[in-house]
């Protein structure tokens, strides 16, 4: 029986070890396409800034054609600041109603670790 255990206790070692080792490659394989995408979506943000500037630019152009350029100019910023202060308005919102996950995280793993620990030691 004493023997028993210790296999138990020994196999259940190096099986939360292989496991953590797996975990650990499979973090770093998701990490490298993770930086990856996040790369290309930062050029992409980047591009499509410019072309956001050219977009606005072709707007004041177009105004100016009727107003002076400065008149054009301050009439895109207005509606501009306008549509940034309602989606930074949208963006409160939505990060208001975030719950917090990790609390809820730590308590599960806690609760396993017990568990293990109770049926251990039965």
């Amino acid at each position: 029986m004493g023997e028993l255990l210790g296999r138990l206790s020994a196999q259940t070692s190096r099986l939360v070890r292989d496991e953590i080792r797996l975990a650990q490659r499979e973090f770093q394989d998701s990490a490298k396409h993770a930086a990856f995408g996040a790369g290309l979506g930062g050029a992409a943000g980047v591009l499509a800034l410019f072309g956001f500037g050219a977009v606005i630019a072709a707007g004041i152009a177009a105004l100016a054609l009727v107003l002076p350029v400065w008149a054009a100019a301050l009439i895109v910023a207005a509606v501009l600041f306008v549509v940034a202060g309602i989606a930074g308005a949208l963006a409160k919102k939505q990060v208001d109603e975030v719950a917090p996950v990790a609390p809820r995280t730590a308590e599960t793993v806690k609760d396993d670790v017990r568990e293990v620990n109770d049926a251990r030691h039965a």
